[in-house]
Order: structure tokens, then sequence, then C-alpha cells
């Protein structure tokens, strides 16, 4: 059974740091692209920050970019989402993805919330 299990989110002052982590089983997570999402409230799903399966190559959304790093353990299936410098507009639903490419295997987490505020 595939699943993705975030954790880390929480309230944080702006400013502030967080971690999240995504742990995965149920699948080959190294032969995987691993992403995180985000969705505000009244806004759509969007992607953050996304890292390719050799863990070399890594995109980020200009709104976190130099913020945000995204890292994979592939011995622990796990992937993170280190946040630094967190905004008020940080503020969301983060979600965790893993993507076969090539395929049309694509699995999501539960989310996990951020808050951003004084």
């Amino acid at each position: 059974q595939v699943q993705l299990v975030e954790s880390g989110g929480g309230l944080v002052q702006p400013g502030g740091s967080l971690r999240l982590s995504c742990a995965a089983s149920g699948f080959s997570f190294s032969m995987y692209a691993m992403s995180w999402y985000r969705q505000a409230p009244g806004k759509e799903r969007e992607l953050v920050a996304a890292l390719a399966i050799a863990g070399r190559t890594t995109d980020y959304a200009d709104s976190v970019k130099g913020r945000f790093t995204i890292s994979r353990d592939n011995g622990q299936n796990t992937v993170y989402l280190q946040m630094n410098s967190l905004k008020f507009e940080d503020t969301a639903v983060y979600y965790c993805n893993a993507r076969q490419l090539g395929t049309r295997r694509n699995y999501w987490g539960q989310g996990t919330q951020v808050t951003v505020s004084s």
C-alpha cells in the first residue's frame, strides 16, 4: 500500500523556520521524482519545489527561491523541505508528491498545515 506521510507543519512567526518531512512507503522511492506542493485557502495548488530521482536537479517556485530547500534521503525513503525566512504568504497546506516519469504513477500525501502568523 502506497503511503506518503507528511509531518513537521505548525505555527511559526514571520522570519522563522520549519522543516517538513515526507515518509514514503509501498513503492520504489528512489525511482520517483519527489515534489512539494502547497494550497492556500481559495487558491489553486501550486508547485513549491521539485527534486529529480538522483537528487541533483531541483526546481523551485520563484516565491520561495533562496528560502526553501528540498532534499531527499533514498536510504530513509524520505523527502524534506527546509523552509527559512517564512512569510505570511507561505501559509498553506503543504503536500508531498511522488511521480514516476513516463508512467501514470502519481501519489499524494494527506498534507500538513503551515501557518505563518505573529
